[in-house]
């Protein structure tokens, strides 16, 4: 508006200098706005951390929307026939002082957030739908796009402009981009609407981590290991309560604590805090947030003609329809049952054994699973925290990458490069043996307050050709327990996974090699099979070896308790599968079931209990804090999407151990780089994984690795 007002002052002259004057003032201030100026600085620019200021963030968001808006008008009224050059490539290269100030954004959204921000976003996130709607319901851009689509099916564009086109075309068509006027109207009403209510349900599940914390006396923390004592004890000091020891209601805390506490009552405090998150009954409560939500989106795809909002999501991921991710989960859901009952015979006999007189609960699960473990396999996971520091594990990731992507890490100079918190380190990546330089990556290990809970990935900058190819700017967020100084960060083999499993995701970004931006997506049941793939490598002789050492004496972990990790790899998958595939299963249900009766508490309970949901587990994701389906769209029946990738996942590693260089070989490491991770979303990914395999995935690689009976064939 401030634009549009300062061309229409010119035309009164004198009338109105002072307004006008006061119009430009603002606008400049808007122009100077730190969040939205170009990076500066080595690496072709990086983001100003330093500068960061809440106060910034709104009109640096809405500047930046008003000049993409801008650029996108320019587009849409070019008054020559469309072309991919003068229409695709245009849009690909608009947005980026918005892009920018959106880097920002996130950082406080996930990695710093208070409540002054959580205001801000609220107050953002409908301006922010509204102007997406702005983009996808311009009908002269979206008849420009049509036009360059419809010529690309009789004259072929170069393969990663066909997929280009095919993804923008597919992504305007199914955001309603072909529904008439009225209904494109409350189309942009019913994301606007979803827009606050992703925002809240968001900001109640991180509100109800931080209202929830259960301090402890010296009377009450045996069985916890001292690293975990010392890390809890900080969490109490700094949240005022010095000389007690804080678990905190987050799953980092919370699971070791449900391992090892020998206080039944209290595991079951710390249990019922976490599980539920959002559950409480009070202005924190998600029940209605989720029945909002189920409805709101129901209309939206009716509108398109949609039976359910699963059969409108899943018609541009690998599994195509929801029958098909539904087939894949409940062929594997009967045999993680039947482990399930056999885990728990395991911990009651040992619970009898111990005359405790209790019947396993959840709360009890993961206590009298490490029982099990130890006495099956002799494995103490305590022990085996002690070959896994953080700093070594880091360094892992490192050789990792030099083996397969041939890719080397080096600390960047603490102050050369701004960060956003103390904690962040960042270390520059090169092609091993040159001076080429492929971009940054940034660690921000710890768990801290105002940071959302679990372990994700996430770039500040990608690279393309057509935006130059600048140094990648890829970061890991985890939330480990910051140590007492001088401690050092001792993880489980689980979150050493994990940590694995996320730098797999950065490792994607690092190595693509795609020409335009919307190439850079991914589909949402294939992203994750790369970074899980990675996983596989923790277990590698060459890192066990090298990487895998006592934390005192430098000692490489023994032989001895290597092989009963391996052997005890199927340990516990009765649970961990159980946990997943009911997320996962109530995910699809909630999505292809009428929303306009499903009361959220009760729902769940019911679907579970004819699923046969075993009662000493939960979901791992309990609805009211299922963030990954009701805080945006991104894993909305999509959740399945981790076990399509499992899928897939042992399959490739199958495909490592079979070759003559096992997962150090070359070959393979060669095609693996060319056709799962270099290509991003320029190529469909059945055809990728196709030309590294030379075959589609099938799943009894996976019930091989999860010790399940392997489906007979038809």
């Amino acid at each position: 508006m401030k634009m549009k007002s300062l061309k229409l002052i010119g035309l009164f002259a004198f009338a109105s200098f002072t307004a006008g004057t006061q119009a430009q003032e603002n606008n400049q201030k808007e122009m100077d706005n730190i969040l939205l100026a170009e990076w500066q600085g080595p690496y072709s620019g990086v983001p100003a951390f330093q500068q960061m200021q809440i106060d910034l963030i709104k009109p640096a968001i809405e500047k930046g929307m008003e000049m993409h808006l801008t650029d996108i008008e320019k587009i849409a009224n070019n008054p020559k026939p469309a072309t991919f050059e003068n229409t695709i490539i245009p849009m690909e290269k608009a947005g980026e002082p918005l892009d920018r100030a959106f880097t920002y954004y996130g950082i406080y959204s996930s990695n710093i957030s208070s409540p002054e921000f959580r205001k801000v976003q609220q107050e953002l996130s409908p301006e922010i739908s509204e102007y997406r709607s702005k983009i996808s319901q311009n009908e002269k851009l979206f008849q420009r796009i049509k036009n360059v689509y419809e010529k690309a099916q009789k004259d072929s564009l170069s393969p990663q402009q066909q997929r280009t086109i095919e993804l923008i075309y597919k992504d305007f068509e199914m955001n309603g981009a072909n529904l008439n006027k009225e209904d494109k109207e409350r189309y942009a009403e019913i994301n606007k609407e979803l827009s606050q209510l992703y925002t809240k349900f968001s900001n109640n599940v991180l509100a109800e981590e931080e209202n929830y914390v259960v301090y402890l006396n010296k009377d009450q923390i045996g069985g916890l290991p001292e690293s975990y004592i010392k890390s809890a004890e900080i969490a109490a000091t700094e949240r005022g309560h010095k000389g007690e020891y804080a678990v905190t209601n987050t799953r980092s805390s919370m699971d070791p604590f449900l391992t090892y506490s020998n206080e039944r009552e209290l595991r079951e405090k710390v249990w019922r805090n976490y599980y539920s998150r959002g559950d409480n009954q009070d202005e924190f409560d998600n029940n209605e947030v989720i029945s909002k939500i189920l409805k709101l989106r129901d209309e939206r795809v009716e509108l398109m003609g949609y039976d359910n909002y699963a059969e409108w999501r899943l018609q541009d991921r690998m599994a195509k329809t929801p029958e098909k991710a539904m087939d894949l989960m409940m062929a594997v859901w009967p045999a993680a049952l039947a482990r399930v009952e056999e885990e728990v015979a395991d911990m009651q006999a040992i619970a009898d054994k111990e005359n405790k007189n209790i019947t396993i609960k959840p709360w009890d699960y993961r206590y009298y699973a490490e029982k099990v473990r130890q006495q099956k396999y002799d494995l103490d996971s305590e022990e085996v925290k002690q070959y896994l520091e953080l700093g070594n594990l880091t360094q892992a990731l490192f050789f990792t990458a030099g083996e397969l992507f041939n890719f080397e890490f080096t600390p960047v100079e603490k102050g050369s490069v701004p960060v956003f918190h103390p904690d962040v380190k960042v270390w520059q990546v090169s092609v091993k043996g040159t001076d080429e330089t492929i971009g940054l990556w940034y660690l921000d290990p710890y768990a801290r307050q105002g940071k959302r809970s679990g372990a994700w990935a996430t770039t500040y900058r990608s690279a393309t050709e057509l935006m130059g190819n600048r140094p990648v700017l890829a970061s890991n967020n985890s939330n480990f327990i910051k140590p007492a100084p001088g401690e050092p960060v001792l993880v489980s083999w689980d979150d050493a996974e994990t940590f694995f499993h996320e730098f797999g995701h950065a490792l994607h970004f690092l190595s693509a090699d795609v020409k335009y931006p919307t190439l850079q997506g991914g589909v949402r049941d294939y992203t994750e099979f790369q970074s899980q793939l990675l996983e596989r490598w923790l277990s590698t002789d060459k890192v066990i070896n090298q990487f895998l050492k006592h934390h005192e004496t430098g000692e490489v972990i023994p032989q001895e308790l290597v092989q009963k990790i391996k052997k005890a790899s199927t340990f516990n998958q009765g649970f961990a599968t159980t946990e997943f595939l009911a997320s996962a299963l109530m995910d699809m249900k909630y999505h292809t079931t009428d929303p306009e009766n499903i009361d959220p508490r009760e729902f769940e309970k019911e679907q579970l209990e004819k699923l046969g949901m075993p009662k000493q587990i939960v979901m791992r994701h309990r609805s009211p804090h299922f963030g990954h389906v009701f805080s945006g769209e991104g894993y909305a029946t999509g959740y399945y999407g981790y076990l399509w990738a499992d899928v897939l996942t042992s399959d490739a590693a199958e495909a490592f151990a079979e070759a003559p260089g096992g997962f150090y070989d070359k070959e393979v490491a060669h095609k693996l780089v060319k056709f799962l991770f270099a290509p991003r979303n320029a190529m469909d990914p059945a055809e990728a994984y196709r030309k590294f395999r030379g075959r589609d995935a099938n799943i009894d690689a996976l019930m091989r690795d999860r010790g399940f009976p392997v489906p007979e064939k038809q």
